[in-house]
């Protein structure tokens, strides 16, 4: 008979994968290759996902990575940046090219009809030979080479058939810089695998994110007909259902810890892993932001786990000198839970001004309703 794992256990299962039960003693690399990458499309917030997650950290070691090519920020799952090791990206890059290309095309195809892509693809990788290029400075040499084409639909489709990283200093801890890309083949100077394995990437997720569903493992990366896949690992993994009756697969020897195992109050950031990975997010989040006031915003905001679900946003700020995170809950809060808001704010409020005089945390009503 096949374990029906509830969303307590599945939540819990999920946080130990992504290192949110207890800060880990590791490295940036080895958190990175645990989760998978980091989604990092802001040049600066996801360093707080990491500061939430590792014990000790410290942004400056990251930039150092960083400026050394040894982990990268590029466009990989589901086509948006993400904080990857250089070592995952020779692997992770081809698997989810077509999710980059067909997320392209449909944005950009229109502009570039008649065009022959397999030329702009060498004249685009061949514009990269003297220095970095932002997609503004790309689309401008583009349109020279192809007149009458949109320079901008053009960077956009170079981006999604050449392997493009973001260059330092842009992302590096209190820098900032031009969104100025090379090929990977450039910086850090790696070459691609030409036949990476799809049994790899779900092997991987399921490590990082798991227990999951097939359509879990899909919204993650951007692929789709991945169940063919899952089915020729079944041999290799353990099955479970979800309370709707889904089947969950999993690794043997991952995590799952109990139910009422405790989860401490951690601090996200606007496009962290855990919130955006699963096609099914209740196992994290059972709120509507829309319900909580941000319907029509364009920020996703950033949230608290209470509890190990989302139950709070929080916004910082600094002035004359005072660091202030302020959080609003989504309902009443527990004594400890307040507790853990004021103590993990704080140390988040020296994370990100470290110099400021005074780091306070404000707590706001939960709003009617």
């Amino acid at each position: 008979m096949t374990v029906t794992l509830d969303s307590r256990e599945l939540n819990r299962a999920t946080l130990a994968r992504q290192l949110l039960l207890e800060r880990a003693d590791l490295t940036v690399p080895q958190a990175l290759e645990r989760m998978v990458g980091l989604q990092a499309q802001t040049p600066q917030t996801w360093y707080v996902g990491l500061w939430a997650r590792l014990a000790g950290y410290a942004p400056e070691e990251t930039s150092r990575l960083l400026a050394e090519g040894e982990v990268l920020r590029m466009a990989l799952m589901r086509g948006t940046i993400h904080l990857v090791t250089a070592e995952d990206v020779l692997w992770l890059r081809p698997l989810v090219e077509p999710v980059i290309e067909r997320g392209t095309r449909a944005a950009f195809g229109r502009k570039l009809v008649g065009l022959d892509l397999a030329e702009l693809a060498v004249v685009g990788r061949a514009a990269f030979a003297e220095r970095p290029l932002t997609f503004a400075e790309l689309g401008k040499l583009l349109a020279e080479h192809f007149p009458g084409y949109d320079g901008a639909s053009m960077a956009q489709t170079v981006r999604a058939s050449v392997a493009l990283v973001q260059v330092p200093p842009r992302g590096l801890w209190g820098r900032s810089g031009p969104v100025a890309h090379l090929p990977v083949e450039q910086w850090p100077g790696r070459e691609l695998e030409r036949d990476p394995s799809v049994e790899q990437l779900v092997l991987r997720q399921l490590a990082g994110f798991g227990p999951c569903t097939v359509k879990d493992i899909q919204q993650w990366s951007g692929l789709t007909r991945l169940a063919e896949v899952v089915d020729r690992l079944r041999p290799q993994l353990v099955v479970f259902r979800d309370g709707q009756g889904r089947e969950l697969f999993d690794l043997p020897d991952a995590p799952r810890p109990p139910a009422d195992t405790p989860a401490p109050v951690r601090y996200l950031y606007e496009f962290d892993n855990l919130l955006l990975s699963h096609a099914d997010r209740s196992r994290v989040l059972t709120v509507d932001f829309a319900d909580q006031g941000f319907a029509g915003v364009n920020e996703m905001p950033r949230s608290v786990l209470l509890d190990g679900f989302v139950g709070a946003t929080w916004r910082f700020a600094v002035a004359k000198g005072e660091a202030v995170v302020t959080v609003r809950p989504f309902r009443k809060l527990t004594g400890a839970e307040r507790a853990g808001l004021e103590t993990e704010g704080e140390l988040l409020a020296r994370f990100l001004a470290r110099d400021a005089a005074r780091h306070e945390v404000r707590i706001t009503a939960p709003e009617p309703g």
